[in-house]
């Protein structure tokens, strides 16, 4: 069998302020959370990452964890990176819109000439929020090109329908839709980010299998879901990692990629994919090309990273 760390990984659903090394929020004053410890539900989850969050008050706190991001997914063997960010809400927190992106955006671009990897920022929202931040976020997505998409991320219970004209200026303008879907609530959220988000990948999505139809339709689209198994487990959406329906999403003939939410490395979950389902290594890499087919990506960087995945599999 290869080595995981090897195979060449693109990584898309990924959180910037769930990925921040414990050394570091020690430094930066705060208590890093407890390790692989089941969450108590979505509320905990999220006021445990508002509490990091809270920390990151300089131009300095930002480039740093953007730094150490790339240094990290580095070592995972991955090779382009979409991280999202929630800029808007650092920038009214600390009354400067654009200062958070662009010190992350410095950082990640440090990142890229230190370790190789390839970055972009994906600026998310939540449904608990008002619309006025979303319009925020488009107005940085359309002036950093460096940002890819825009989405919805949260607590699923609040409907996409009060973000419908913002969402539709962003389409408008040629900004890329990924929402958060079909994890804390069911299909209707995914049919939702679909109709009235536009959604171009749904993040999460393992709640599709509820509704036949709605499969149908995702795979004969093709519309990507970025599946986060450890994740899911530790926010308590599912029993155990061994329940996971990551094998049911991919047999169902779905758009499947492999991702980590900022919860653990994205080696890991390809290595408990192998140990727990049994995928073997030509699996493995069709989960890896899944990931760069869905990604936005350059096509040369695609093309770049599809020709290191045959050698990883043929070599």
């Amino acid at each position: 069998m290869r080595d995981l760390r090897l195979l060449p990984k693109t990584h898309l659903h990924t959180h910037l302020e769930s990925t921040v090394r414990g050394a570091t929020i020690r430094e930066l004053g705060g208590e890093p959370p407890v390790q692989d410890r089941p969450f108590t539900g979505f509320r905990e989850f999220a006021d445990q990452r508002a509490a990091v969050r809270a920390l990151l008050r300089e131009p300095g706190h930002f480039r740093r964890v953007a730094e150490e991001f790339c240094e990290d997914e580095a070592a995972q063997g991955v090779r382009y990176a979409e991280v999202t960010f929630t800029a808007a809400a650092h920038g009214e927190r600390l009354g400067d819109l654009a200062m958070p992106l662009e010190a992350v955006l410095e950082g990640l671009a440090a990142g890229a000439e230190r370790y190789g990897i390839r970055t972009r920022v994906i600026l998310d929202h939540s449904r608990r929020r008002p619309a006025e931040r979303l319009w925020r976020s488009l107005e940085l997505a359309t002036r950093y090109p460096e940002v890819v998409a825009i989405g919805l991320a949260g607590d699923e219970s609040y409907p996409a329908a009060p973000f419908a004209e913002v969402l539709a200026a962003a389409r408008e303008a040629g900004v890329r839709l990924v929402h958060h879907a079909g994890e804390t609530a069911g299909p209707a959220s995914v049919r939702e980010a679909l109709a009235t988000g536009h959604a171009q990948r749904i993040g999460h999505g393992i709640r599709v299998l509820e509704d036949p139809e709605l499969v149908a339709e995702l795979r004969r689209e093709r519309v990507p879901l970025e599946v986060c198994p450890s994740s899911n487990v530790l926010l308590g959406l599912v029993p155990s990692p061994a329940e996971h329906p990551l094998p049911r999403l991919v047999e169902a003939g779905l758009m499947v990629t492999l991702n980590t939410d900022g919860e653990t490395s994205l080696a890991a979950e390809y290595q408990r994919a192998r140990d727990l389902f049994g995928f073997d290594d030509a699996e493995l890499a069709r989960l890896a090309r899944a990931s760069v087919e869905a990604g936005f990506a350059p096509e040369e960087v695609k093309e770049r990273i599809g020709a290191e995945i045959d050698r990883w599999l043929n070599g």
